[in-house]
């Protein structure tokens, strides 16, 4: 494999960004480790981080690099900052730039990355969670599976219940009013109602969280939600909680269903 750290310009967002990309490398001398690739283009997965973190996260806390050695796929792993994946109302086009401009940018400086819908993909953990299915739910034409884990899925219900003036403002900024949020362009429930009633190919979603997750109730919501609306959806939940022990676990099992 190769991991390439890559600063670049973003003309959406109006500032430099950082994002890591793993790309298949074909090795037979690495000790422990083998390296594969794929004929024809490389599919690719775009991996998002959550709230605390940035672009290096996965790499630092779980084993991604090695886990995709065998598989010939290319992981971009984006950083973008606190913005939810969205068009914030006050601030920057986050949504624009992960959606749009960044595989744009990836298949310009990497250009045997497909761009076949049925080979780009889209996962991340909780805010990435939710960035990953906003990804196959609002932009299905290019995402054609998307996975979360520990996912914040419902940001309507975050927004009405916020107390403190600081997580006020700070939601604010982002979503709008609390009464804005609901059927928005934000709202996933209503993304997903919206994209089955438009007659658009639907992507396949992959779906898990720990049961004793504050998280975890929104995530049967969704399910719930998706699983009526005819979703090809993988549903799975299990004792855990919020933490990377889990989520490293889980992004092999992301990967595996991918591809099998």
């Amino acid at each position: 494999m190769a991991l390439l750290h890559v600063n670049f310009f973003s003309d959406v967002l109006g500032m430099c960004m950082q994002m890591d990309v793993i790309l298949p490398q074909r090795t037979q001398g690495q000790i422990g480790m083998e390296g594969k690739t794929t004929e024809g283009k490389i599919p690719t997965l775009y991996l998002l981080h959550g709230m605390s973190d940035d672009h290096t996260i996965w790499q630092r806390r779980t084993s991604i690099e090695r886990y995709v050695s065998e598989m010939g796929i290319a992981v971009v792993m984006p950083t973008t900052h606190l913005a939810w994946y969205t068009d914030m109302v006050h601030g920057n086009k986050y949504w624009t730039f992960i959606s749009k401009e960044l595989p744009q940018i990836c298949h310009s400086f990497f250009n045997n990355l497909s761009d076949k819908r049925e080979e780009t993909f889209a996962a991340g953990l909780s805010m990435g969670g939710y960035g990953a299915l906003k990804m196959g739910l609002a932009a299905s034409e290019t995402f054609g599976a998307v996975a979360t884990l520990s996912g914040a899925m419902d940001v309507n219900d975050i927004c009405t219940n916020l107390t403190k003036e600081e997580d006020i403002e700070y939601w604010g900024n982002i979503f709008g009013h609390k009464d804005q949020v609901a059927n928005s362009n934000n709202d996933l429930f209503a993304l997903a109602s919206k994209l089955k009633d438009s007659g658009k190919a639907l992507p396949k979603v992959y779906m898990w969280c720990g049961t004793e997750d504050f998280l975890y109730q929104q995530n049967v919501k969704m399910k719930n939600h998706l699983t009526e609306l005819g979703f090809d959806l993988t549903y799975e939940e299990s004792p855990a909680d919020h933490q990377w022990n889990y989520w490293d676990e889980k992004i092999q099992t992301v990967l595996k269903w991918l591809y099998a």
